[in-house]
């Protein structure tokens, strides 16, 4: 064989396909791993973009000190958004304790503190949790597929004694094409591996980076909340402000003709 065609017989493709069956399979698990991990990388990368901007611009909100119907009406342009479903349960609690009025009394004021306080920690530990899918993929791929490219280099170097010993020749020939299948498997094992515990890092780290934003945006709410359950003030959307304008005007309502007139019967 002379060098040309030893060059085309270690293309990566002839590798593959000369590989013995066992290589072969963990040849195409390593694929198809590093093609998974992939996905959850850029799955990630544009999840946690898109979170870090909106919590910018909610944090922005709430720092200039704007009030709680401004909130709500950004944070319902985005449903799915984590701190938009801790909020919707914050908001879920707080106008359940106002229609049970609950809150009249100082002590009921005190227990609508310590409630929103455990929804919100609730909340967010359930929406960290769905964050955290995918990890777990990023975290085996980089931890096992070096392991498993070790097995199949193991594999094929002791299929290419064994075929140098039926041959009886130790020729370049010979030797390259069976140690360079093994050696495949092992490089196929780090080219799944490295991005995956990249990626796992890189993703950690954005991932507590973002659940303090979290917890930045939903302590500014709760003390929020807190500020207008002193003041007897349950407005935190448009919604509410409209309710509340509703009630104002009908408790002001003047008294049509015919309650003026059994009003007078009454008198006579």
């Amino acid at each position: 064989m002379n060098a040309a065609n030893l060059s085309a017989h270690l293309s990566p493709w002839h590798l593959f396909i000369n590989a013995d069956v066992v290589v072969k399979a963990i040849m195409v698990f390593l694929a198809l791993a590093s093609v998974s991990s992939w996905a959850v990388i850029a799955e990630k990368i544009s999840r946690f973009r898109s979170l870090r901007r909106r919590a910018g611009v909610w944090l922005d909100l709430l720092g200039s000190g704007r009030s709680l119907v401004k909130l709500s009406a950004s944070v319902q342009q985005h449903p799915a958004d984590p701190f938009s479903r801790i909020y919707a349960a914050v908001l879920g609690e707080w106008r359940q304790t106002h229609d049970l009025d609950l809150q009249a009394t100082h002590r009921g004021a005190d227990g609508l503190k310590e409630r929103i306080n455990r929804v919100a920690g609730i909340a967010t530990n359930i929406e960290i949790g769905k964050l955290q899918r995918g990890l777990s993929i990023l975290a085996t791929v980089g931890s096992v597929s070096p392991f498993v490219g070790l097995f199949g280099t193991v594999w094929g170097i002791m299929n290419s004694f064994q075929g140098i010993a039926a041959s009886n020749n130790t020729s370049l020939s010979v030797v390259a094409p069976g140690i360079a299948e093994a050696l495949f498997a092992t490089a196929l094992g780090l080219v799944a591996a490295i991005p995956a515990v990249i990626a796992y890092n890189r993703a950690s780290g954005d991932l507590n980076d973002y659940a303090s934003t979290l917890s930045t945006l939903t302590g500014i709410v709760e003390v929020q909340l807190s500020r207008q359950v002193d003041a007897g003030d349950a407005t935190v959307d448009a919604a509410d402000g409209d309710n509340r304008a509703r009630q104002k005007d009908k408790s002001v309502q003047p008294a049509s003709g015919a309650d003026v007139r059994s009003i007078a019967t009454q008198g006579a």
